[in-house]
């Protein structure tokens, strides 16, 4: 079956940070409506969607013993928040999110305000190459001194932009033969296999939550309260990892490899996955020939720390798609990563007991 690129399209270009999740949340709420019994906001913004059994196409009966499985994918994005508009008019930035400031120079950006998006051009304040001195090309600039110019006058760009509201990186999403490349697969990529997932899954006798956090990027912060709520049984982070089959990184230090399936996570910084559960999916992957891969992630983290470790603790299996040029506007997934990621979910959630 071809990969959705159409959905996951429409959520890559739907911006949306860490506090500011409320677009994209809307985006997949219209999708993943018709497949559930009952979808709801909590009072962090995690958009919580929960599918009762089902046996032969039908509703079936929950009792004590129905296993909960809970889904965690992030909505949020790396990217700012204004922070200050200079006597210029130029805005100052609030990262919310890591970045790396060597990708930022020269990029078009969105600025989201209560009248609509403004279209804008970050840029570090500093001297054009033409007349910088030799120390001052080799410095590279800190957050702090970026900032975005709107090509309007002070006057109107007060009257239209206020302190917080959010600005995204604007690229285009590419369609390749065998990959999709686009700003924040970080993690549209989950939130695209939770909806996936869910349209492939038919029989079932678990209770499915499938969960949509808020401000991952930030701590993690939106998955501990929903897994509180949810008492889930097993967890399972829908996330993305590090693909460093490039040029300039070491063959040891790859973490996945591109095109080579879904990768279920070992550990991060964040956490060490139940292995019992990890060896269950491969047995599941095994028996459907669904290409999927093991990896290590030296650091970083992912929603599944706060499912883990939520009430009497979770046994958490971390799923992650291989991204190749992670917190850039040009990530890019091999399409058999993607596929392999919903195929994986849903095959693994039909046979639970």
């Amino acid at each position: 079956m071809p990969v959705n690129v159409k959905l996951l399209k429409e959520l890559c270009q739907t911006p949306s940070v860490p506090g500011r999740e409320a677009r994209v949340r809307k985006v997949i709420e219209k999708h993943v409506k018709p497949l559930v019994d009952s979808v709801r906001t909590d009072a962090m913004g995690n958009l919580i969607a929960v599918r009762k059994p089902r046996a032969a196409g039908k509703k079936a009966r929950v009792t004590k013993a129905t296993k909960k499985v809970m889904l965690a994918a992030h909505m949020d994005q790396i990217g700012f928040l204004v922070r200050h508009i200079d006597d210029k008019g130029c805005l100052r930035l609030q990262n919310v999110g890591g970045f790396d400031t060597r990708n930022l120079f020269a990029r078009n950006v969105k600025v989201s305000t209560a009248k609509g998006d403004l279209p804008g051009i970050l840029n570090p304040a500093t001297k054009p190459v033409h007349i910088a001195t030799e120390e001052e090309r080799k410095k590279i600039p800190t957050i702090e001194e970026f900032y975005v110019d709107l090509a309007l006058g002070a006057k109107e760009v007060n009257k239209r932009v206020k302190i917080g509201d959010m600005v995204t990186l604007d690229a285009n999403f590419v369609d390749f033969e065998n990959a999709v490349a686009s700003q924040c697969l970080d993690n549209r990529v989950g939130c695209w296999a939770q909806v996936e997932m869910l349209k492939k899954l038919r029989n079932h006798a678990c209770e499915v939550h499938a969960v949509w956090t808020v401000q991952e990027e930030v701590g993690l912060r939106g998955a501990g309260p929903a897994a509180f709520g949810v008492e889930p049984d097993f967890g399972l982070s829908c996330d993305t990892t590090l693909c460093c089959q490039t040029p300039g990184t070491p063959e040891e230090m790859r973490v996945t490899e591109f095109g080579a399936g879904v990768c279920l996570k070992i550990m991060d910084s964040s956490t060490i996955t139940d292995i019992k559960l990890v060896e269950d999916l491969e047995r599941v992957a095994r028996a459907k020939k669904i290409p999927h891969q093991r990896g290590v992630l030296p650091r970083g983290g992912q929603d599944g720390a706060m499912i883990q470790r939520s009430r009497a603790g979770v046994r958490t299996a971390v799923f992650a798609c291989p991204v190749k040029n992670i917190h850039t506007v040009v990530e890019m997934a091999h399409k058999t990563d993607l596929q392999s990621y919903p195929d994986l979910l849903a095959a693994w959630i039909a046979q639970v007991k």
